[in-house]
């Protein structure tokens, strides 16, 4: 061999070593890059601070883990995240590939939810997010359609930490599956993507989500059901204290919902239900007319006085399709109707998709 070739030969090497080098160290810097633009988009919701501890990457998956999520207000009163997530898998589904899709499977593991009331409405911050900013957010860290969404051992709260006693309204052990929400098969059903969740709230209650829905919607078409049963009642008791000055001895809590949305028409009912009930104390006068007001306050019906059973009925029904209307907002007004009356022990199984689509249909005669 001359020794030019050789020479080429060597340089040749050399290229080609610098370039693996310059590989490597790209891949090794690549989590702290995708980590600094994450913790970018986090800063950038107005209101709110948010950081990532570590970002593990699974190229050979097309997968990135987020690792110790934080977000809570700027503003916030206390140091209870708001968000907190410790792990996250973002990874493409290879299944759908085979179906012509590219979309995502999101797997959450221990997320923790947290509105705490002072730091949401009492911080004195008047910039929230809307929903412009949080879509974008969810755009830039997930820019590819969820289609697969798995929920372990999650928390969900509410709490009020300046009160006596404290506040904390809470559901733990959360699992929620929700798949096909991008419509990767079953293209034919009207509700094609199924959701469930399970989980156990304060008092030992028994929570329960059973439903379909249809995402690709601008107001997504549902038909869910919502079951929370057995709550031990005296659970509610900073509560029940803070807002309708009562304390319960003993008693039980259940809760069943059914809410359907067809075409931005809202139909459903709430079904709250105590039975056994007893106040510390009952035979004061002072507490039974607190229990009086609490009664009437809420529109309860006394079903059963001997077993100290109170039930009521709230039913939902509203037009979501105004142009000039929020839908949260919209929903949150429609579930502050009058209570009325009283029900069964039990989901009614008497709403369905159907009952939402037909009152739409005839509102359009």
């Amino acid at each position: 061999m001359s020794t030019q070739k050789k020479i080429y030969k060597r340089k040749g090497f050399i290229i080609l070593l610098i370039v693996v080098m310059l590989l490597i160290a790209f891949r090794l810097y690549l989590p702290t890059l995708v980590k600094n633009y994450v913790n970018k988009v986090l800063s950038d919701i107005p209101g709110y601070y948010g950081h990532v501890e570590d970002i593990d990457l699974a190229i050979y998956r097309g997968a990135y883990v987020i690792n110790g999520l934080y977000l809570n207000k700027v503003k916030a009163e206390t140091q209870i995240p708001f968000l907190n997530f410790p792990k996250t898998d973002i990874s493409i589904q290879w299944n759908a590939i085979f179906r012509g899709k590219i979309v995502s499977e999101i797997y959450m593991y221990d997320p923790e939810i947290n509105y705490v009331m002072e730091d949401q409405q009492g911080s004195g911050d008047t910039t929230k997010p809307d929903a412009g900013d949080w879509t974008e957010a969810l755009d830039d860290l997930i820019p590819i359609d969820i289609n697969h969404l798995e929920i372990t051992n999650g928390t969900l709260a509410f709490k009020e930490v300046t009160v006596q006693p404290p506040i904390d309204l809470s559901i733990s052990r959360f699992n929620l599956t929700a798949d096909n929400l991008r419509m990767v098969k079953g293209k034919e059903h009207t509700l094609p993507s199924p959701i469930s969740a399970t989980g156990t709230s304060i008092g030992g209650g028994q929570l329960s989500i059973d439903g379909k829905v249809n995402l690709i919607r601008e107001i997504p078409d549902t038909d869910i059901s919502f079951t929370l049963e057995k709550v031990d009642i005296t659970a509610l008791n900073p509560f029940a204290q803070q807002y309708a000055k009562i304390d319960f001895k003993q008693g039980e809590f259940n809760f069943f919902s059914e809410v359907a949305i067809a075409d931005g028409y809202l139909k459903g009912y709430l079904k709250p239900l105590m039975t056994n009930v007893e106040l510390v104390e009952p035979e004061e006068p002072f507490l039974s007319k607190l229990w009086e007001g609490f009664v009437e306050f809420f529109g309860f019906i006394v079903k059963n006085q001997r077993t100290k059973t109170l039930a009521t009925k709230v039913p939902l029904e509203g037009d979501l399709n105004n142009p000039d209307t929020e839908i949260w907002p919209a929903i949150s007004a429609i579930f502050r109707n009058a209570w009325i009356e009283a029900f069964k022990r039990t989901i009614d199984d008497e709403i369905d998709y159907e009952d939402a689509m037909v009152k739409k249909k005839g509102q359009e005669k």
